[in-house]
């Protein structure tokens, strides 16, 4: 079943009668609802599943998407990284089981398809592009001189003291270079990752679990392994706890931040959520759900340095921080095979390539990738059985790579 077309929900009929029968439902109590090939289904259905806040688009007019939809993409051809056999761009979205995936060059959609359980407006669990929201969010407040980012943690969060971000600042939370001890291994059942998720709800907890049961709780267990801002390592929890800080800076909920910055003055055709705790507290790390034109409509505008059409949405000064990218050097040690020379900064990945190339990613397969040089932006949906990019990268950078120069040949 580890295959697109046989693990297609629709295929599967998961959940699809009323009710559905025993063998096809999926729940969170289970645990169902984050195994593959369950999350085929679950990953565009999330807010059937877990609680939300939403992120009002408010009254204002959808800002349309000119359409310019071609035919020649899907015969793109590339080599997949470590291979030598040729693969077609229409191939790559099967390899890594696409829900949907939308191109814009120069601001119009070029090719927009969708498979298995999504629809064009329906919403789709964003996973870790989340945090490039929640980086991009800091780097304006920071742009405003509401948020100084050598300010210490504790300064705006004292809950932390006694936690192993007693000794961080804002900006080693911001950019990832905090020594923590915290195991992301989405293949290990054992891995910090797993607590976190119980404790926010996300995934369930046994019975006897006498764990933290919210995300603020979470984070005050989080403790120190080594001295905070010498190398990057990739941590939710950083994330969360940036969240925690802009709500006290901004004294409102993540979930307005967005609307007010972002979804609202963008012209987003749906409302958004944010997938919250008991508390009420968002998941920074991962929560946000999301039409897939809303993602590629924030890309563009990041592409075009905070603007759209005649209106700066988000401040140059802000894109410009961002689209320097983060310290290639300590970047490094992390040992990302798929991702050389890269760096982390601002919540953002960064290729530092001939392209200029930066992205917003998530476990899974959720990216938002853009490339100025080709004026390409391309935002995209999976429910890749495997969470980790490093499986995904082979057969999606080298397509995105492939897409651009194509689209510079042709405007050479």
């Amino acid at each position: 079943m580890h295959d697109a077309r046989s693990s297609d929900p629709t295929r599967l009929s998961w959940m699809n009668a009323y009710p559905p029968p025993v063998e096809k439902r999926i729940l969170v109590s289970d645990a169902s609802a984050y195994r593959f090939p369950q999350i085929r289904w679950s990953f565009s259905h999330y807010q059937e599943l877990y609680p939300t806040r939403p992120i009002d688009r408010g009254i204002g007019p959808v800002r349309h998407i000119d359409l310019d939809l071609r035919d020649d993409l899907d015969a793109i051809s590339f080599t997949p990284t470590g291979s030598h056999e040729p693969m077609r761009w229409e191939q790559s979205l099967e390899k890594n089981f696409t829900d949907g995936i939308v191109v814009l060059h120069r601001g119009k959609c070029i090719y927009e398809r969708y498979f298995g359980a999504l629809r064009d407006r329906g919403h789709h669990l964003c996973a870790s592009v989340t945090k490039s929201f929640v980086g991009t969010l800091a780097a304006w407040l920071i742009d405003d001189g509401r948020l100084d980012p050598k300010t210490p943690v504790v300064e705006w969060v004292p809950e932390l003291a006694h936690s192993g971000f007693a000794h961080a600042s804002v900006e080693q939370v911001l950019h990832m270079t905090t020594a923590i001890r915290y195991d992301e291994t989405y293949a290990n059942p054992e891995a910090d990752i797993w607590k976190h998720l119980k404790a926010g709800g996300v995934f369930p907890r046994s019975a006897n679990d006498q764990g933290p049961g919210s995300f603020t709780d979470y984070l005050q267990t989080v403790v120190q392994s080594g001295i905070h801002g010498e190398q990057f390592a990739y941590r939710t929890p950083n994330t969360d706890v940036l969240s925690w800080i802009l709500k006290r800076v901004a004294n409102q909920s993540l979930s307005d931040m967005i609307s007010e910055r972002i979804w609202q003055p963008m012209g987003a055709e749906r409302d958004a959520a944010m997938q919250i705790d008991t508390l009420g507290f968002e998941f920074a790390g991962g929560g946000l759900l999301a039409v897939l034109r809303d993602l590629a409509r924030f890309g563009e505008i990041m592409r075009m340095g905070g603007k759209q059409a005649n209106q700066q949405i988000i401040p140059k000064s802000v894109v410009n921080a961002i689209c320097k990218g983060g310290d290639q050097a300590k970047f490094k040690p992390a040992g990302y095979t798929s991702l050389p020379g890269w760096s982390y900064g601002y919540m953002w990945w960064h290729a530092h390539d001939d392209h200029e190339v930066f992205t917003a990613r998530g476990v899974h397969g959720q990216t938002i990738y853009i490339d100025p040089k080709a004026e390409m932006v391309i935002a995209r949906f999976a429910s890749h059985p495997i969470a980790a990019n490093v499986q995904i990268d082979p057969h999606s950078l080298p397509a995105y790579r492939a897409l651009a120069k194509h689209l510079l040949r042709e405007g050479s």
